[in-house]
């Protein structure tokens, strides 16, 4: 006796189909599960056998064999238990395997028969999507995320003898409705009313933000680089649906999405501690799962006191700081992570963090300064638009009670300039300036003779790669368009010009006590 039920399984942030194959033959009682199973699937036998026998139904004693196709890829998780339980009833004769045509099933099972949630149920309904598939079983605390994709019939279950009845015609099991998607406002994020002075860094996360650009601030602690950096998803634009879909997926499979949330709405803002290992900042894993840049997909990866990150972890970014992808090479397979996020990193300006605060305190000598900023490759500094100063504030701006500029306005400005590029790269696939290629910067980025000797003269002058002179030209493309004109004038040249302060050589050396 054999019968078939289709499943899911995800690699990487997709999911593919998986036969779960049940055959019930003459010989002693036994039950094996073929197909490369790892762990958690290998202990689906006492998981489903338990929940079978506690939920009523009785199983052959036979010699069960369960076969999980493709083979030759390896499986992990606890998704099949409900596809093997019912592929079991099926071929003991409970129902008819005729019911199961067109349905895919994912859920683990309790030991009394519950069905608990499992991740990367979002993946397998665009998977059920994409091969045609017309009705997907899922766990109840996932029927949200799943009923995201149009046109799929998605029936929630708690309990296995639930879905028992509904494939035999013997009861109901109303399918999940979706939620109506309804852009984020970014109510919940601190606001930048909040932050005194700084109208230099205020200004450079503004056009980071308008732009999508990469920013690293330079500043002695306290000066409050944290703290602005924490409020730049209040300016950020709203996520369209499809970004949304994109970033509820990557956290769907890696399993950081609470039950019952639909849709993620807010765009992810990622703070891994420098202590993150390289599979934790980029993904990875036996079977490769989403890092801190694919969580920060779509939205914001902070790293704070960027040079105590290990080199490789910060040399693994480059990839997609430059692609939007992290590729994973793995001996049975490779897998794709989507991680186009912007990267706001924050440094203290020398060891002991004092260089340049005005009060004397530091004592690290020019060399030491070198060191410690050479932890920060040239390469990874060559894909980082933007190095901007964060001074000590002085006694008057910080204890100043004069209102400052919230993040309402701000975003309105960042909002209008990201319409405008919108409108410019309709039907290219760019959807900010940061992600014009090179010939796309040539025709968007125009600059006009006293514009062109000004970058002229900064390439020479701090010797420029042409990686970086691509990064300014986007960078003068993003002011522009904050300014709501079309032509760069030698002015927006020269502010992007200047939010390049690690190109430039260490002045004086500090003083040794």
């Amino acid at each position: 006796m054999l019968a078939t039920i289709t499943s899911g399984a995800v690699l990487g942030v997709d999911a593919y189909p998986v036969r779960v194959e049940v055959d019930l033959a003459r010989g002693l009682p036994s039950m094996a599960i073929v197909g490369l199973p790892q762990g958690a699937v290998r202990e689906a036998r006492e998981r489903v056998g338990a929940a079978l026998a506690n939920g009523g139904f009785k199983v052959p004693p036979r010699r069960v064999t369960i076969n999980l196709a493709p083979a030759d890829i390896p499986k992990s998780g606890s998704a099949f238990d409900l596809p093997i339980a019912l592929a079991l009833l099926a071929a003991g004769g409970t129902f008819w395997e005729s019911d199961l045509s067109g349905t895919c099933c994912v859920g683990e099972l309790g030991l009394d028969g519950a069905i608990r949630p499992v991740h990367g149920v979002l993946a397998v309904a665009l998977m059920c999507r994409r091969e045609g598939m017309n009705t997907l079983v899922v766990p109840a605390a996932n029927a949200a995320e799943a009923a995201v994709v149009a046109g799929l019939d998605v029936r929630p279950a708690a309990r296995l003898g639930d879905v028992v009845r509904f494939l035999s015609g013997g009861g109901p099991l109303p399918p999940a409705t979706a939620e109506r998607f309804e852009q984020g406002t970014s109510g919940g994020v601190p606001d930048f009313a909040d932050v005194r002075g700084q109208e230099t860094a205020r200004r450079a996360l503004e056009i980071a933000a308008a732009g999508s650009h990469n920013l690293l601030m330079l500043g002695p602690p306290g000066a409050g680089k944290s703290m602005m950096a924490r409020r730049l998803p209040s300016i950020l634009p709203p996520m369209t649906l499809t970004e949304a879909v994109e970033v509820t997926n990557v956290h769907s499979v890696a399993g950081r999405l609470r039950g019952g949330i639909g849709l993620l709405r807010e765009r992810p803002f990622r703070a891994p501690h420098h202590s993150v290992s390289d599979p934790g900042l980029v993904g990875g894993g036996g079977m490769p799962r989403p890092g801190e840049a694919s969580l920060a997909h779509h939205g914001v990866l902070f790293l704070d006191e960027l040079p105590e990150f290990r080199r490789s972890a910060l040399e693994s970014l480059r990839q997609p700081l430059e692609e939007g992808m992290i590729h994973i090479g793995r001996a049975r397979t490779a897998v794709r992570l989507p991680a186009r996020f912007m990267l706001v990193a924050a440094m203290n300006p020398c060891p002991c963090g004092h260089m340049g605060d005005g009060t004397e305190r530091c004592i690290c000598p020019a060399e030491r300064v070198r060191r410690y900023r050479g932890r920060i490759s040239g390469p990874l500094l060559d894909r980082i638009d933007m190095h901007v100063e964060v001074p000590r504030l002085a006694p008057d701006q910080l204890v100043g009670r004069g209102p400052a500029e919230g993040s309402t306005a701000i975003r309105a400005r960042v909002r209008e300039a990201r319409e405008r590029q919108l409108r410019r790269y309709d039907g290219t696939g760019v959807f900010a300036n940061v992600q014009l290629d090179p010939r796309g910067t040539r025709r968007h980025c125009r600059l006009d003779d006293a514009g062109m000797a000004l970058l002229e003269a900064a390439v020479h002058q701090l010797r420029l790669s042409a990686r970086s002179y691509h990064r300014i030209l986007r960078l003068t493309r993003t002011i522009a368009d904050l300014d709501g004109t079309e032509a760069i004038d030698p002015i927006h040249v020269a502010e992007a010009v200047q939010y390049r302060s690690l190109d430039r050589p260490i002045a004086e050396p500090a003083p040794v006590l």
